[in-house]
């Protein structure tokens, strides 16, 4: 039986809404295609403003979408599975922190087909990075791309294996926090040193932006990279032998571990 919509959102927080609007604005689906359910008719009127449809019956989403998004927090997965009555969708798409796979089929059914996903705050902007389980839908390359494709929308995609989900919330998921932290400091580093915060901030935003554009782009290792801005004798290599010296590395690697712990505890 075909469906009314192509794609149903369960939920429409933050994530959710920039994915709506990733979607839309693509035109992989037409909006009128697309249904959205949430509790918060502020967060629905949202939704309704980029031409989708809106309800507050989870139920009649998930009978009448052929995919359906679970945007929600993991803590409220419980609720949206008694607020479907019995009513559960076949191909499900979730972007639900620490809630494995085997769980969901667990409550939806053995059958149901589930891609796990997890995105980061970047893909507001179009420009995440996300890791995602689609292993269930490897017999249709239909569903395949459908799913890369609205995932596409939002940033990079990389397929990956379910048990690395962690270490990619670790990496990419929480990355962004690492990452806003250390222009904070740069700036605040700058600030420190006479600059004004404005300043600052623009030197130490676009620095990091520039060398993440080169890390991505160029052929070169990052070793290297690093390498070719110490001359020896010169300034930077004062500042780097600082980091090496109280362990940069190594406190990164402890936040990204303390991280993935977590994601575990919260998938048991």
């Amino acid at each position: 039986m075909k469906k009314l919509y192509k794609l149903g959102v369960i939920g429409c927080g933050f994530m959710a809404q920039a994915i709506l609007k990733g979607v839309v604005d693509s035109d992989l689906i037409r909006a009128k295609k697309v249904i959205v359910s949430d509790p918060s008719e502020a967060a629905l009127d949202k939704a309704i403003d980029l031409g989708v449809f809106a309800t507050q019956d989870n139920a009649f989403l998930a009978e009448n979408s052929e995919y359906v998004l679970l945007a929600v927090k993991p803590q409220n997965f419980a609720d949206v599975c008694r607020e479907l009555g019995g009513v559960y969708p076949e191909k499900v798409i979730s972007i639900m922190a620490g809630v494995k796979r085997d769980k969901i089929k667990e409550a939806f059914g053995k059958n149901v087909k589930v891609a796990r996903c997890m995105p980061n705050l970047p893909c507001s902007i179009g420009s995440g990075m996300m890791g995602v389980d689609m292993s269930d839908f490897d017999d249709d390359q239909d569903d395949l791309e459908f799913i890369s494709g609205v995932l596409g929308c939002l940033g990079t995609v990389l397929s990956t294996d379910e048990s690395k989900m962690d270490a990619v919330t670790a990496v990419s998921g929480s990355g962004p926090a690492y990452v806003f932290m250390f222009i904070d400091a740069l700036t605040e580093a700058g600030v420190g040193l006479g600059l004004t915060r404005d300043e600052a901030s623009l030197l130490a935003v676009q620095t990091v932006l520039g060398s993440a554009e080169m890390a991505m782009h160029s052929e070169t290792p990052v070793p290297e990279l690093i390498k070719r801005v110490c001359s020896k004798g010169g300034t930077t290599i004062e500042a780097v032998k600082v980091l090496e010296e109280n362990d940069f590395k190594g406190i990164i690697n402890k936040a990204a571990t303390a991280c993935a712990e977590r994601s575990r505890e919260l998938s048991e």
